[in-house]
């Protein structure tokens, strides 16, 4: 098992708050209009997290820090989800 860095775990959280912002904009079609803007900062958020983790095109590793960050337990993290 590979230990997690903090920067991996910020990328991670990162991702997770753009799908979740994304998901939120395009459940409600009054907001469709406005995704650009709405999600602007996840993505930008997301973006520099990632680059900052060097996980920036290593989607696998990416994808398997978000699953352990979701089945993570309430603290493990210092926080849920």
């Amino acid at each position: 098992m590979t230990t997690t860095t903090a920067t991996e775990r910020a990328a991670a959280q990162a991702y997770l708050r753009l799908l979740e912002s994304t998901q939120a904009v395009l459940t409600d079609p009054s907001l469709a209009p406005y995704a650009g803007a709405m999600l602007a900062n996840p993505m930008a958020e997301a973006d520099e997290a990632l680059r900052a983790a060097g996980l920036a095109g290593n989607e696998d590793r990416l994808l398997r820090l978000v699953s352990s960050l979701r089945a993570a337990p309430v603290g493990e993290w210092g926080r849920s989800g």
